[in-house]
């Protein structure tokens, strides 16, 4: 089975601009996710998708190849899906499953990698699987940058937003609290029906691209982690990951 990881990234970023190449442990960002990606041995290939010159050079300089894709899409599964068609028109050979990471998950690692990708070479009735996470503190839950997910009983995804769901105001303080980590195999048609539906209204409100999905009827299956992820959002959060990252062992592996 030909199953790829795509990393899509830009400089424009409305939140942390240049964030892909923001400097990690003397390394630009983008660098450890697509290195530590690249671990997985479920994967055939590691690509960058981005519209950027700079990131296509710094791709280059670390031999993860990259493709070039346009500046006009506002959705991270769009360059996905257009890198995607790029990568098999220059291979000649289809892709089964994508795997999408994005490129603000310094703290990836190849075994989640290999966790998210699991239930689709079980099941072929998944499409969609998003990891999801333990969130530790009151705080984060209330942070608007943390994605969080509410699920069923087979872990299935109900609703995601960038509130704290499920609400801890009606007198119960023990809620679970899940977040969303942005790593997301696609079956590969999937993917290219998914973005062939127009957007929906919740995934407008809420900014959460996995919405169109459930909006649409279908389903997202959460896989728990328990790996401890961070992901960059502001300049504050660089630095946090940067303290979490200095006795990460998977540093070794590609960092000279």
């Amino acid at each position: 089975m030909n199953i790829i990881a795509v990393i899509p990234a830009r400089m424009g970023s409305s939140r942390y601009p240049g964030k892909p190449l923001a400097d990690i442990l003397g390394m630009p960002m983008l660098g450890h996710v697509a290195l530590r990606t690249a671990m997985s041995k479920t994967l055939k290939g590691t690509y960058i998708a981005t519209c950027d010159q700079e990131i296509m050079d710094f791709a280059q300089g670390i031999g993860i190849p990259a493709i070039m894709t346009s500046d006009t899409h506002n959705r991270c599964t769009d360059r996905t899906a257009e890198a995607v068609l790029k990568i098999e028109q220059e291979t000649g050979c289809k892709v089964d499953i994508v795997v999408m990471v994005q490129g603000d998950e310094p703290m990836t690692t190849p075994e989640m990698i290999d966790a998210a990708v699991k239930p689709m070479l079980e099941d072929p009735s998944v499409n969609v699987v998003n990891l999801m996470a333990d969130i530790p503190s009151v705080e984060d839950f209330e942070n608007p940058n943390e994605v969080k997910v509410v699920v069923n009983l087979k872990n299935e995804a109900l609703y995601f937003s960038r509130e704290p769901v499920p609400s801890r105001k009606k007198g119960v303080d023990q809620v679970p609290m899940k977040k969303q980590v942005c790593i997301i195999p696609f079956r590969r048609d999937y993917l290219m029906h998914y973005n062939a539906l127009p957007e929906t209204p919740l995934e407008i409100i809420e900014s959460v691209d996995m919405m169109r999905i459930l909006e649409h009827g279908d389903k997202v299956l959460m896989v728990p982690t328990c790996a401890r992820t961070l992901s960059v959002d502001t300049p504050e959060d660089r630095v946090a990951v940067e303290a979490a990252m200095r006795a990460d062992p998977l540093l070794k592996a590609y960092l000279k």
